[in-house]
């Protein structure tokens, strides 16, 4: 395979998987359910949904606690997201600092 081909190679699997990021959306919870969190494969966050029990002026700080836990369970989930997706792309090929 020349270098050309190997460039226009890497160029679409680059474009496949933008697609792949901007399509996907990955949801975690936190406190049984408490919180729930959607982040898409940019890591940004779509949503916060908040069941009203949790809601107190009592215990703001717990509240937090769940927000934080639901978010970075969802960063997780979309790094082993794109983890998994890259290897697919690669075709399994082991490349330093990437696999």
């Amino acid at each position: 395979m020349n270098i050309q081909a190997m460039m226009k190679q890497a160029q679409e699997m680059q474009e496949r998987l933008k697609q792949q990021m901007a399509e996907m959306r990955v949801e975690a919870t936190s406190g049984g359910g408490m919180v729930t969190v959607v982040v898409d494969g940019s890591k940004q966050v779509q949503s916060i949904r908040i069941d009203p029990e949790v809601v107190s002026k009592d215990d703001v700080e717990m509240l937090q606690d769940l927000i934080v836990a639901a978010v970075n369970d969802a960063v997780r989930k979309v790094d082993d997201r794109l983890g998994q997706s890259m290897s697919g792309l690669m075709g399994g090929l082991k490349i330093p600092g990437l696999s």
